[in-house]
């Protein structure tokens, strides 16, 4: 059946692979999970159908046995009765029967096998549903984290490029204390130099009056 090799490929997929090649691990596992049920359902749907076939061929295996029962009792009695010949077609009977239900043994034990792998397929496809399920909140939650870590990567690095912004500063504001301290010199330079026994002669040449002696020149000035 072909449908029992797809889903057993199906089954050997190997769901880690499925993850890792993944764009977005949070919107991916949830689409993994939509085709694996849609596959789920189609298995169920086939297994249902190959599980009736199996009943099918089973109830005709049993009726057939039932039948080769009945004319083997017939093909007695007959004899019992003394009736030989009515045994014959009783026995013929009973041996086209037994022909039919070699044949419908072996297709009851071909629908067998097929439920029996339709059956496994259906139970590993659920279990992995069902683990994939409770895994999926740890997945989401350890991509929450690892974007919360991006971000913080993303802020450090703006952080560097502040420290570098502030390293840039201090050394514009070092190159503008040196200027001004280069413009404050230039501007001592361009000043005359002070003549110091000019200062000390107006230090000294100043003859202070005081208040009596200017009072008594006064009074002799105007003869009193």
């Amino acid at each position: 059946m072909g449908i029992l090799a797809r889903f057993n490929d199906i089954i050997k997929s190997n769901v880690n692979a499925l993850l890792d090649s993944m764009e977005d691990p949070s919107k991916m596992i949830d689409q993994y999970l939509r085709d694996m049920m849609e596959d789920l359902a189609e298995v169920k749907k086939e297994t249902a159908s190959v599980m009736a076939e199996e009943t099918r061929t089973k109830r005709l295996v049993d009726e057939n046995v039932a039948e080769v029962k009945r004319y083997e009792n017939l093909a007695k009695k007959a004899l019992v009765a003394g009736n030989e010949e009515d045994a014959k077609v009783f026995i013929n009977k009973k041996q086209q029967l037994e022909s039919a239900g070699a044949g419908l043994n072996t297709a009851y034990q071909a629908a067998h096998e097929n439920a029996l792998k339709m059956r496994q397929l259906h139970d590993k496809l659920t279990s992995d549903i069902e683990a994939l399920n409770a895994r999926k909140e740890s997945i989401k939650a350890k991509v929450s984290v690892a974007k919360a870590q991006e971000k913080i990567n993303n802020f450090a690095s703006t952080t560097e490029k502040a420290q570098t912004t502030i390293d840039a500063f201090d050394r514009m504001e070092k190159k503008a204390n040196k200027l001004l301290d280069e413009a404050n010199a230039m501007s001592e330079l361009n000043t005359a130099p002070i003549d110091e026994a000019k200062k000390l002669e107006e230090k000294y040449g100043q003859s202070s009056v005081s208040v009596e002696d200017e009072l008594e020149k006064m009074k002799k000035d105007l003869g009193l």
